[in-house]
């Protein structure tokens, strides 16, 4: 007895299982800083969290519509306009169980066996899984620290093919914290136009976490909108990632597709979660930009530290709350007890002797890489580069 070809396909979440270690070491009494998951470590603000207070003693305890409460997606209808200059109609919007699930039934509902979509490299671990999981084939294209890891035009045109059916595009990016500007979009999506079978999954999950200004989405140029799927969701800008809310902003032949997907495998998302989120988009956004500012000022700090380590090669993020350093100069040197040979062996050498929990850059498509998260205090980002400072200078 196996489990099913499909689920042999896929690979366990590099990131999710380096936490878990992480976890396993702390309950062995080992003091990690654990910088592995792409989670803000603030509490959700006090005014949403009384909003879910409010919602559960009114009783909203019971199945909510598969696309999610015409109020929220009102909230969210709003907030594309308000924010981004964006018009959607509520039958346009999908709420789902977290960006992550938004991602997967878009993928889901497009990608046919033998599809090929479209993944700049580096990537968020999942987006090639997807893929795989919907029997389409992954396109990698690699984007290396030389050009801030952002694809050029000339790398989307040679990359399409006549089976390209998708382009799955994050910015600002998990894993590089790289930004495409309004004017590096426009020259994709004039590639893109020559080839109207491709569609544009934008994640846009790290939309407010931005060091350079206003977010720049595919969907505001109206001669791509109707292929463009936006992704979203509160788990970053709010710090709500327990709370999995999602959504989906696209044309409305996708969303009903995607809403009769998400009614076979989980039906709506979680009711009180979502009269919180209605609370999020529609009160004051003080909060978000007081979290953007930490985050700022961490990058800042990460990035300088970073820099005075012999031996990374280090950009300067534009977004979300990633560092993604260049670590090969390391490879093939050792301790006298580890040696390393790649950069998964790397992260196992910060967290086993430097307990400093990171994810090499082989999960993400950049082997010679390793993400690190400074969504936690300064205190943590400065313990944790001294450490890594002291046990890499033992490499010879």
């Amino acid at each position: 007895m196996e489990l099913s070809e499909r689920l042999q396909r896929l690979q366990p979440s590099a990131t999710l299982a380096m936490s878990q270690r992480s976890s396993e070491l702390k309950a062995q009494g080992v003091d990690v800083i654990n910088m592995s998951v792409g989670e803000p470590d603030f509490n959700t603000p006090d005014h949403i969290k009384e909003a879910a207070k409010l919602a559960i003693d009114e009783n909203w305890s019971r199945y909510s519509p598969v696309p999610g409460y015409p109020e929220l997606k009102n909230a969210i209808v709003a907030k594309l306009k308000n924010e981004n200059g964006l018009d959607y109609k509520p039958s346009q919007i999908l709420c789902s169980n977290g960006a992550k699930q938004s991602v997967c039934n878009t993928v889901m509902a497009l990608v046919n066996a033998g599809d090929e979509v479209i993944i700049p490299a580096p990537y968020w671990v999942s987006y090639p899984q997807m893929v795989l999981l919907a029997e389409g084939t992954p396109v990698f294209v690699e984007a290396t620290i030389e050009q801030d890891f952002k694809i050029t035009p000339e790398q989307l045109e040679a990359a399409i093919t006549p089976k390209t059916k998708a382009l799955i595009l994050c910015s600002p990016s998990n894993p590089t914290g790289s930004v495409y500007g309004l004017k590096e979009l426009e020259a994709l999506k004039d590639v893109l136009l020559k080839h109207p079978q491709v569609i544009v999954i934008a994640d846009e999950i790290y939309e407010h976490i931005n060091y350079v200004g206003q977010h720049a989405s595919m969907a505001s140029f109206p001669d791509i909108k109707e292929r463009v799927v936006i992704i979203n969701g509160v788990s970053k800008a709010y710090a709500m990632t327990g709370w999995r809310i999602g959504f989906i902003a696209a044309p409305e032949w996708i969303i009903k597709g995607c809403n009769k997907l998400q009614g076979q495998y989980t039906s709506g998302p979680c009711s009180v979660s979502q009269k919180a989120v209605e609370a999020a988009y529609t009160g004051s956004q003080q909060c978000v930009e007081d979290m953007r500012q930490a985050f700022e000022r961490r990058k800042n700090l990460i990035v300088k530290l970073a820099r005075e380590i012999p031996g990374l090669e280090v950009n300067d993020p534009q977004g979300a709350f990633y560092l993604f350093p260049k670590c090969s100069s390391y490879f093939g040197k050792t301790d006298g007890g580890h040696v390393i040979n790649n950069s998964t062996d790397f992260a196992m050498y910060l967290l086993e002797v430097g307990h400093v929990a990171t994810v090499g850059g082989d999960a993400f498509g950049s082997p010679d890489c390793f993400r690190m998260s400074y969504a936690t205090s300064d205190e943590n980002i400065v313990e944790a580069m001294n450490r890594i400072k002291t046990v890499l200078a033992r490499l010879k």
